[in-house]
């Protein structure tokens, strides 16, 4: 049997869109408020369609030495061209992308997750040092 980890898969975000793309400082100053910006399909756009779509990004943090690895973020894209007169006819469409504010005290490695609805699992994954 698998373990959950196993069934992650990871390539390189510019050649594969289905990478989540972690986009924050290297290096922040603790206690201090900073951005997290995660896409999907940044160089290689990923379809946002009925049919073919990113259900979900996750963000966790996991402090260097830590036990215990604490999410971030939970972000789900709920809408994707549904409609009662059929696939990708809806008026609405929610985009994969999602920024969070965070503050660290320590350093550590962010990790983000995605869904794509037919490809499965992804994940990514960041230093970063806190000063």
């Amino acid at each position: 049997m698998k373990r959950f980890g196993d069934v992650f898969q990871t390539a390189d975000w510019k050649k594969e869109k289905h990478v989540p793309l972690i986009e924050c400082p290297d290096s922040v100053k603790s206690g201090e408020k900073f951005d997290i910006m995660v896409t999907i399909g940044k160089e290689v756009s990923h379809p946002n369609t009925t049919e073919h779509h990113i259900s979900w990004i996750q963000v966790y943090f996991h402090p260097k030495d830590g036990k215990f690895t604490h999410q971030l973020a939970n972000c789900e894209f709920t809408v994707h061209g549904e409609a009662v007169e059929g696939p990708n006819k809806g008026p609405a469409y929610t985009d994969h992308s999602a920024t969070i504010s965070v503050m660290l005290n320590q350093p550590g490695t962010i990790y983000a997750f995605s869904l794509c609805n037919i490809h499965g699992l992804w994940e990514n994954s960041k230093e970063i040092a806190v000063q």
